[in-house]
């Protein structure tokens, strides 16, 4: 592979990863939107968040897994209680990733 097609390459995916998040806001920075759908836009990012940590949890290899050797549930059910008490990012990234490393070490 030449230094031309890599260049080409590293621009072009460049330019497919900051087109689809620079034009939402230059086209639509300037429009006042209805507090309505401002209200209904606040409920998107959490709602796929919560999909993606289902869909992660539940079904890790592909397919649903519910059952008492899905290790991922386990590692969630402290993680979450820890969200829900302390409301920190930090304590909740800590909690998740150490309860899954003593969990993938013990299983």
């Amino acid at each position: 592979m030449s230094a031309t097609s890599i260049f080409i390459m590293i621009f072009g995916v460049s330019l497919a990863s900051l087109l689809p998040r620079i034009l939402p806001v230059a086209l639509l920075s300037r429009i006042s939107f209805p507090p309505v759908f401002i209200r209904w836009l606040s409920y998107v990012a959490p709602a796929v968040l919560g999909a993606l940590t289902a869909l992660s949890v539940l079904a890790p290899q592909g397919t649903i897994h519910i059952s008492i050797n899905n290790i991922y549930i386990w590692a969630f059910i402290p993680t979450l209680f820890s969200a829900i008490k302390t409301r920190s990012l930090f304590i909740t990234l800590i909690v998740g990733i150490v309860s899954m490393a003593l969990l993938y070490n013990l299983f």
